[in-house]
């Protein structure tokens, strides 16, 4: 169990260490490369980009302006509702995106053909509970900073 816990953490400090170095050819903040990731599978209202990433819809329209003036992001006019805009990737973002991303995929889809079927259904359920886990505790850690004094360190008077 420990050996298993142990590789999870590391398999999950090793995709960061991805994303970090993703961030930095993009030239864009790990927050950025967030947004460019959850707009990749489709056009997203700021609303909506704020909610998947979790930040304020001000934090988030910001980010969108500066994903925007980088050229990554396009902002046009929702085609269901006019008054509002979405964002979406330019060509030259997923290009880029899938420059860096790319090899790491056919990598990993190159490695999962030693295993059998039935020990993919394991590994699947096991990284999809365990991202479950993680994000039900994510949840749990930001309504910390909700309650009062949430955000400040417990003094040790």
């Amino acid at each position: 169990m420990e050996r298993a816990a142990r590789a999870a953490a590391e398999f999950g400090g090793a995709a960061d260490a991805v994303d970090a170095a993703a961030a930095d050819v993009f030239g864009i903040n790990r927050t950025d490369l967030r947004i460019l990731g959850v707009v990749m599978d489709g056009p997203l209202t700021a609303g909506q980009v704020a909610a998947a990433v979790h930040l304020s819809p001000a934090a988030a329209t910001t980010a969108i302006q500066r994903l925007v003036a980088r050229g990554y992001l396009t902002r046009e006019p929702d085609p269901e509702d006019r008054r509002r805009a979405v964002v979406a990737p330019t060509a030259s973002a997923r290009e880029l995106a899938e420059r860096i991303y790319g090899p790491v995929g056919e990598a990993g889809a190159a490695q999962m053909h030693c295993w059998s079927a039935a020990e993919l259904e394991l590994i699947a359920d096991f990284l999809e509970r365990g991202r479950a886990m993680q994000l039900a505790h994510a949840a749990r850690i930001r309504e910390l900073a909700a309650q009062p004094g949430g955000g400040r360190a417990i003094s040790q008077e």
